[in-house]
């Protein structure tokens, strides 16, 4: 996926909606900010700075902005004017800014003292331009007499001015321009008046037919409110003319592309003035934070990973990019290393994009590429990667239906499943048997950490021997229990057809061991089933059939964010792991009911009593069954075989369980798990000390220490020798530095 492409369609930067239909293009977004902060000086100067005359734009603007608020129809639009009033009543100097400039020695002439003409003459004369306006009455103001009593405009007017030094000739009528001896003209005489014969040039805003002179205000269809930002805007135009010669000075244009569903608001009743006219300072505030300062932000507010770095699309790509493709400039090829590794590819971001941009899929594509250069830290992966592997040979079974010869279906747990409890498998495929008694059992593991990994070569490898396996079977339908594994087999093997087995179980009225006629629960949905109503819907069926009450999650299916598990984060970005599983327990203060084991024993070991719907439906393990450690759930999968044949196919097979040799305290396996470091790995590294002799005596303890590498990880261990072929683990860790042999 190109980076241009990605990020083509990101509306990170649109205006708010309010700001779009301005004709200031005011930044609301800013300036309700400060007020929700208390801070009514620094507001109110936003606001001066942007519309030049603040006391006559509070006074007619005929608020555009409350029909765009997206408040409108959610408790009543923000009220901006009212706001906007509050500043000027709160700020603490309402005078303008004084800045202390050279002089400049550009002429420009003003002919009109309408508002448009003094918006235009406030702007170049606070820069310091000579500027002369030209009224052809007796007064100032224009059409403002017609609005406003003259005391109100004109105290504005002069309160603006009261820094600046201009030249103002009344009653004094401009006949031609060719009568005007100056740099640049700006022509604002108002609706009908003298536009010298010019028209509006094709070039740029403001800009006529002539060179140096420019159109704005009523004269040109403008109404009040956009008189005066021409006139603020056509000082910009001036100013580009005389400094570069260019009269296609560009004008932000309305409109925005940003999209109501990027924002999601909630029911917010408008805060009413308790005299009727006007805001307190309290009544501002609390009126200001109605505001959602609308943008398009939803990828950083729903995603963990966007949300974890505080990073739009825009900055991840272009990250990514200098991390794959470093230049001589800025030479960081490992810029982004961490973050690409990071991403848990919930699907999370493009779900609740408006413009449908998938960062996941980006970031899994650009880990691809950099592995494929061999930039990538294996450390991150290696365990999950040998972890699959032992799933797919040492855990792995293809066998069909046990006693029949006609394969119909075909059971495909995945490897967590079996790996947390082995009983999950066990009672469901019994389950299966007595309905379906043609299912055949496909246990190994779908690839996903491999693609993870970027691993191309190995996911590969997995894919085809999964497809190899359900050829041989007779290419049976398939009965999924982890939604990972279905969403693997959509995307990488579409040819293989399947439901999960939650929906069948939910579809035959399947009847709990247990009742929880009591218990109020949230189902939580694993990230990989957001799109799989029917599971969702059966999952949610089979609970309240248990008697479960159920609270829904703020976040939950087609919202559901990833557990932490997903792209293998927890190694390579521990904190956010954590911060991810924080986030996700935290939704609310009941129990969960999750239907992907990782889920269930990530949220257990931090804290949050989880039950997996197979607990409730087959009377198994309880919502605080702890966590299997790391080496534990190796040796349920070989359990898990094991049984397996023993029961279904009568193959009376023991499985070697290595880690059964090792004596390990509960407080040394707890450091292990943290550290992902499996017992039979250590394992293997004691026996080839001890094979070896390649080891140290510590004569005190009575301990002997050595290391060895495993895969690519070197592991250093402690151990004493015991009777019977057994060791005791006294002290272990690991790290990615490699030994040198002499």
């Amino acid at each position: 996926m190109a980076y241009n492409d990605l990020v083509a369609d990101c509306l990170q930067n649109e205006p708010a909606f309010c700001t779009a239909v301005c004709p200031f293009n005011f930044d609301v977004r800013d300036f309700v900010h400060k007020l929700q902060q208390g801070r009514f000086n620094i507001a109110f100067k936003t606001y001066r700075q942007c519309v030049g005359f603040p006391g006559i734009v509070i006074a007619l603007c005929e608020e555009p902005c409350a029909q765009a608020c997206i408040l409108k129809d959610k408790g009543g639009s923000v009220s901006l004017k009212l706001l906007e009033k509050a500043s000027m009543d709160f700020a603490r100097d309402t005078s303008p800014d004084q800045y202390n400039m050279p002089a400049k020695d550009k002429r420009i002439a003003v002919i009109g003292g309408g508002i448009s003409g003094l918006a235009c003459a406030l702007r170049l004369a606070a820069k310091k331009y000579q500027v002369t306006v030209f009224e052809k009455s007796a007064s100032i103001g224009g059409h403002l007499h017609e609005l406003l009593p003259s005391e109100v405009f004109m105290d504005d007017i002069r309160s603006q001015f009261i820094h600046e030094q201009y030249t103002l000739r009344l009653n004094t009528e401009i006949v031609s321009l060719d009568e005007l001896d100056f740099d640049a003209v700006y022509v604002a005489t108002g609706k009908g008046g003298n536009a010298f014969g010019l028209s509006p040039s094709a070039d740029g805003a403001f800009a006529s037919t002539k060179d140096g002179v420019f159109l704005g205000g009523s004269l040109t269809g403008s109404d009040t409110m956009h008189a005066i930002a021409d006139g603020l805007n056509a000082s910009n135009a001036i100013e580009t003319w005389l400094k570069i010669g260019m009269m296609n000075h560009p004008v932000t244009e309305g409109g925005t592309r940003l999209m109501p569903e990027a924002v999601r608001p909630g029911e917010s009743p408008v805060i009413s003035p308790a005299n009727g006219s006007s805001y307190t300072k309290a009544e501002a505030v609390e009126e200001a934070k109605r505001c959602l300062r609308c943008s398009c932000d939803a990828c950083v507010r729903y995603s963990p990973l966007l949300g974890y770095f505080q990073k739009f699309p825009k900055r991840i790509t272009e990250e990514v990019q200098v991390t794959i493709q470093p230049s001589s400039l800025d030479g960081n090829a490992t810029l982004a290393t961490r973050l690409i590794s990071t991403c848990d590819h919930c699907g999370l971001c493009k779900e609740v994009c408006p413009k449908d941009i998938d960062t996941g899929e980006f970031l899994l594509q650009s880990h691809k590429t950099m592995r494929e250069k061999g930039a990538m830290p294996w450390a991150f992966h290696e365990f999950f990667l040998r972890d699959m592997a032992f799933s797919n040979t040492e855990a792995a079974l293809c066998k069909p239906p046990p006693g029949k010869a006609e394969v119909t279906y075909a059971f495909f747990p995945g490897c967590q499943l079996g790996a947390s409890d082995p009983q999950y498998v066990m009672h469901s495929y019994r389950f299966l048997l007595r309905h379906f008694p043609g299912t055949a059992m496909m246990l190994n593991c779908c690839g996903a950490p491999a693609e993870w990994a970027g691993d191309g070569a190995i996911h590969a490898e997995v894919i085809e021997k999964i497809r190899a396996n359900w050829n041989r079977l007779g290419q049976p339908l398939l009965i999924f229990a982890c939604a990972s594994c279905k969403l693997m087999f959509g995307k990488h093997l579409p040819e293989i057809k399947g439901e999960f087995l939650y929906t069948i179980m939910a579809r035959k009225g399947f009847e709990a061991a247990s009742r929880f006629d009591e218990v109020t629960a949230s189902v939580f949905d694993p990230c990989s089933s957001r799109h799989e109503t029917e599971v969702q819907q059966g999952v949610r069926e089979l609970a309240l059939k248990a008697g479960f009450t159920l609270e829904a999650l703020p976040l939950e299916k087609n919202l559901a964010g990833c557990c932490s598990y997903g792209g293998q984060t927890a190694i390579a970005h521990p904190p956010y792991a954590a911060n991810a599983v924080k986030q996700r327990i935290s939704q609310n203060d009941k129990p969960y009911i999750a239907y992907c084991s990782n889920c269930r024993d990530i949220f257990t070991a931090a804290g949050k009593p989880s039950w997996h719907i197979l607990d409730i439906l087959f009377g198994l393990g309880s919502e605080t069954r702890p966590r299997p450690g790391v080496s534990e759930r190796r040796n349920n999968r070989l359990e898990l075989k094991q049984m397996l044949l023993n029961e279904f196919w009568k193959e009376e097979k023991t499985m070697e369980k290595p880690q059964e040799r090792l004596l390990v305290t509960v407080e040394l396996k707890e450091k292990l798990n943290k550290a992902w470091m499996p017992e039979q790995d250590i394992l293997s590294v004691i026996e080839n000390c001890e094979n070896s002799m390649s080891k140290l005596l510590d004569p005190e303890k009575g301990t002997f220490s050595g290391h060895g590498t495993v895969g690519n990880m070197t592991y250093w261990v402690e151990y004493r020798p015991l009777q019977n072929g057994l060791f005791e683990l006294v002290n272990a860790y690991c790290h990615r530095m490699k030994i040198e042999e002499v």
